[in-house]
């Protein structure tokens, strides 16, 4: 039962996976972070946009 205790303590094969587990959430949520930092300012700019050419002549 020691050796196996031993030998399991030793054992770093499950390491590097919850490592890549950690890493990929890690991303994923650093790019949901920016597509909200984002979305918000795209909308603003859209609507500024539309609201100057409404109000542009254009041929004059």
């Amino acid at each position: 039962m020691i050796n196996f205790i031993k030998n399991f303590r030793k054992n770093e094969s499950g390491a590097v996976t919850v490592d890549w587990v950690v890493l990929t959430a890690a991303v994923v949520a650093l790019g949901g972070a920016a597509y909200t930092a984002i979305s918000g300012g795209a909308d603003d700019l859209t609507g500024d946009v539309e609201t100057f050419m409404t109000n542009t002549t254009v041929g004059e």
